[in-house]
């Protein structure tokens, strides 16, 4: 596709769910996923590739996708079931896993992954579906992050790392270190390989490879929304390293183009994934051609992102595809589209209670909602969409809430609450409380549209007369994530015993 095909690739049609980037005629138009897969690393295993992104403070943690093509993806698993500390038991903002790493070596499967409070872990699996194992420390240390490892020719094994400024009081070094063949622990201090804030100021997020003799670390710099892409490469593993910005905004659309992976075809094609910070959205996946010039991988349209391009891979019989929203609840476990806002347990839920339903015991009310850890939810999957949801509440303590909600650093929730004598329809956002009406029993169906910029619409339905709630709410982004949309159920005494809540299914259109 030359540069007047691509530049006249249609981009703002269609924003509605479902979002399909795959356009039916051997093209693809950018993002490639509107959902929120922060910190994107890639592999390709054969003729298959696998994603894994951030997943910050949620579980089930470090999303597996899988693709044929680099433009239809779906949600294969998760390699960590809770995170490895107590204190991921409650609502952690912004913490948890940060970028990862995704390797195959040695005939295996390698997910190295920061938490930046407590240091460099590693999850390893024959297959990325999984079962992965459990997480191994490798380093600990306040302000390690984002580490990605290299295995060399010779057999020696090393693992380059940023700093977490928030942390470590610094925020534009890489360290290289030597690093076990099996990948279990570092074997001395390294060295500093890259430190000119002058220049690249909030260097993070290095992905490590090697090719025709060059190593190359691929860094983002300038900060989540407004940075660019970096390479550094050496013919020495530790440096000196020069430096080329490959990719920056230009004079197209999307900002801070950045932070992913470098990855070919079987065609000897290589291409570059990355995200786009888009506010409430979280941030989204792109997708850039590559051209080597001179052994630099310059990125997208001489070093500026792409609306679109011709598909990386042309398999004609494929369907385009997204990852899975819609549940029915018909399978005997929780789709891979769920998390939870902290670690989990078993006994928040059941699927076999009720066949055919979610049940979901409540769990003790905190205040902000926003920092209950049995909230379960899913990204944002499109620009627009609509979700709905049928329940029916089966209160036992005064108090006992169930319902569908939006949330990020604020909340908006629509649902039955028990007053104790009956059940009240009642919205709830961080700055106001709207009694709607009195359910007229315990079933209740609600729906929420989500307008471009995340406007909220609400509407309510009993006996399948729909009301429409005349207020219109701002969703909001979370610490480092975008918004969520889910399901809860709270009740305010965690002595007394309390009844549950059954949801029917969660459609989106």
């Amino acid at each position: 596709m030359n540069d007047q095909q691509n530049n006249n690739l249609s981009t703002t049609p269609d924003y509605a769910h479902p979002w399909l980037a795959d356009q039916g005629n051997g093209t693809y138009r950018n993002p490639i996923l509107y959902a929120d897969y922060s910190d994107p690393d890639v592999i390709r295993v054969g003729d298959n590739y696998y994603l894994v992104a951030s997943s910050f403070n949620c579980t089930p943690g470090l999303p597996i996708l899988y693709s044929q093509d680099l433009v239809n993806w779906s949600l294969i698993g998760h390699a960590l079931e809770n995170l490895p500390h107590p204190r991921y038991e409650k609502v952690q903002p912004g913490c948890g896993v940060w970028a990862p790493a995704l390797r195959f070596h040695a005939g295996k499967y390698w997910i190295f992954y920061p938490t930046p409070d407590e240091g460099i872990f590693l999850v390893t699996a024959d297959h990325p579906a999984g079962p992965w194992s459990a997480p191994h420390l490798v380093q600990a240390g306040k302000g390690l992050i984002d580490p990605c490892p290299l295995w060399d020719e010779d057999g020696q094994a090393y693992l380059v790392h940023a700093y977490a400024g928030s942390r470590a009081g610094i925020k534009h070094r890489l360290r290289i270190c030597p690093l076990a063949p099996d990948g279990t622990k570092l074997l001395g201090e390294g060295e500093i390989i890259f430190h000119q804030p002058e220049k690249h100021p909030t260097l993070e997020g290095p992905k490590f490879l090697k090719r025709n003799g060059w190593y190359y670390v691929l860094a983002p710099a300038g900060g989540v929304e407004t940075g660019w892409q970096v390479v550094l490469r050496s013919r020495n593993i530790y440096g000196p390293y020069e430096d080329k910005i490959v990719l920056s905004q230009g004079d197209s659309a999307t900002n801070g183009p950045h932070q992913g992976a470098l990855v070919d075809t079987p065609a000897g094609d290589w291409w570059f994934l990355h995200f786009q910070d888009a506010g409430v959205y979280g941030r989204i996946l792109h997708l850039q051609p590559v051209q080597w010039q001179d052994d630099w991988p310059l990125m997208g349209r001489q070093g500026t992102p792409v609306q679109g391009h011709a598909k990386p891979v042309q398999l004609p019989m494929l369907i385009p595809c997204a990852p899975l929203t819609s549940d029915e609840f018909e399978l005997p476990v929780l789709g891979c589209q769920w998390q939870w806002q902290a670690n989990h347990r078993g006994d928040w839920y059941s699927l076999a209670a009720r066949p055919g339903w979610l049940r979901l015991f409540p769990q003790p009310a905190t205040t902000p909602l926003q920092e209950q850890a049995n909230l379960l939810l899913q990204k944002f999957p499109a620009r627009s969409f609509t979700v709905e949801t049928a329940l029916e509440c089966s209160a036992r303590q005064p108090g006992e809430a169930a319902g569908l909600v939006v949330a990020g650093e604020t909340q908006i929730r629509l649902g039955i609450e028990c007053d104790g004598t009956t059940n009240r329809i009642v919205l709830r956002s961080d700055e106001q409380t709207e009694s709607l009406a009195e359910a007229s029993d315990s079933t209740l169906q609600i729906r929420v549209h989500v307008a471009a910029g995340g406007r909220c619409s609400f509407a309510f339905a009993q006996s399948g007369q729909w009301v429409a709630v005349a207020r219109t709410l701002q969703a909001t982004k979370g610490k480092w994530i975008g918004a969520k949309v889910g399901l809860y159920s709270v009740k305010p005494v965690p002595e007394l015993p309390a009844g549950y809540v059954d949801f029917d299914y969660f459609r989106f259109y």
